[in-house]
Formats: C-alpha cells, structure tokens, sequence
C-alpha cells in the first residue's frame, strides 16, 4: 500500500486541494483519487482557525466514511468539535469560534448534515492508525512506545494533546515535553499538533505539521517513499504560532 499522509489542515480547504493536485490526484464525483490508489490519511485537526472548515469536513467525510479511498484520526481540535456537537459546555476559543460562525451561517438542514457527518466521522475514527504494511504509526500528537497497543484514557490524552505538563509559557501556550527526542520504538510514528516552520525528524518520528493555518505551508508525507510534498499557505503569516526544538 501507498499513502500520503496529510498534516493538519485547519481549515484550509484551497490549500488541501493544491496539495492533492500536487500529489497527482484528480478529482471524480467531488472526492480526489489518486490513478495509482494511493490512500490519502489525515493526521487529525481537520477544522478551526482556517477559512473553509465545513468544506473540509464535507469533503474528508467523503473520501473516508461515504467512498472510503481515505483513512482519519482526530486531533484535539477535532474532540472539541465533537464535544461541541454533543452540546457539551465547551469554550469558543482557540479557533472553535471560527468552525462554529461558518456553521452558524449555513440553513438549518445544512448545518444538521455537516453535524452528522463529523460525528460519524469521529465516532468511526481509531485513536491512532497502525499502516502495517509500511511499519508506520499515525497519531494526531504522536504516541510514546510504551502507549502503543492502549486505547485508555491516559493514551488517548497523549495522542489527543502530547506529552503535557500541565504548565503554560509566557505566550499562555501548554508546555510540552519532547517526547520525539526519547521514543526508541520499532514504529515509525507520524504525527502534527504542534507547528513548525520545517517537518521535523527526530529518531523514527516525524512532525508534519507545518502551520498552514499560521501562513506557511500544507505538508504530506508520502509513504513508502518518505518523501516531503508542500504547498505554500495562502493565510497571513503568524511567526509566533510556530515552535523551535534543541535537536542538537
């Protein structure tokens, strides 16, 4: 099998179509298919902050759930929405606020269908995907080796929002421990979550989240291959956004 595992989209549906037609995709009957069948697989937080978070849902739900040419694991962000829709107390905030004005602007019908969509989709989503025949693991926010086969709580924390502290930076940002820099495990673990100007490779792991959303780039990482596909982002660039690691 070969895949193109996508970072995290945010939103950027214009961006997440320039990467599909870069990665020789064409589009049939609204979903794009590779000639080759390669399988797109989305590393999580497919909503909030971008512009298009309800074209982006309706179209990942196409591909995985109605024509499954696709494979999805949530993000953080993803739960959020979840919790949202199931009419949780959750705060409109850290991009929330953005998924929710674009679905508080469609009809009734409308906004119950894309509802229904991303709960199927999430509901139906593994915490973490094992791609056997390419001896990868796919996690929103990575996974430690000692968490893989768990499906718990604690798993599920760490796969959802990292290795957390439960401590906050200068910026109000979690602070997070490196797990990247000890994970020793005989998986090669791709994940997001956290931006970075660069895909990041430390050990068998790799950061593919390139901060689309912040203004610089949609990566894919191809599968067996191990190659890099990017496509600029076309949002104002938000330096800030972005984390720098002591790799040394």
């Amino acid at each position: 099998m070969e895949y193109d595992i996508i970072g995290d989209v945010h939103g950027c549906y214009s961006e997440l179509c320039e990467l599909f037609g870069k990665l020789g995709y064409q589009k049939e009957d609204d979903i794009f298919v590779h000639p080759d069948n390669r399988i797109p697989v989305f590393v999580g937080d497919i909503t909030d902050r971008g512009p298009e978070s309800v074209k982006t849902i309706a179209l990942v739900y196409r591909l995985v759930v109605q024509h499954e040419k696709a494979k999805y694991v949530p993000g953080n962000h993803c739960n959020k929405l979840f919790r949202y829709f199931l009419g949780n107390p959750v705060q409109l905030q850290h991009g929330l606020e953005t998924t929710v004005a674009e679905l508080d602007k469609l009809p009734d019908h409308e906004r119950a269908k894309i509802k229904r969509q991303f709960m199927k989709l999430y509901r139906d989503a593994p915490l973490y995907l094992e791609l056997a025949k390419v001896n990868t693991i796919v996690a929103h926010a990575g996974i430690k080796e000692s968490l893989i086969g768990r499906h718990d709580k604690k798993t599920k924390s760490f796969v959802l929002y990292g290795d957390t502290t439960g401590r906050f930076d200068e910026r109000g940002r979690p602070v997070r421990l490196d797990w990247a820099k000890h994970y020793h495990g005989p998986y090669q673990i791709v994940y997001g979550h956290t931006p970075v100007l660069a895909p990041r490779q430390v050990n068998r792991t790799i950061n593919i989240d390139t901060g689309c959303v912040f203004g610089n780039a949609l990566t894919a990482y191809r599968l067996p291959e191990k190659t890099l596909v990017t496509v600029p982002s076309r949002q104002p660039f938000l330096a800030d956004k972005f984390t720098s690691f002591d790799d040394a």
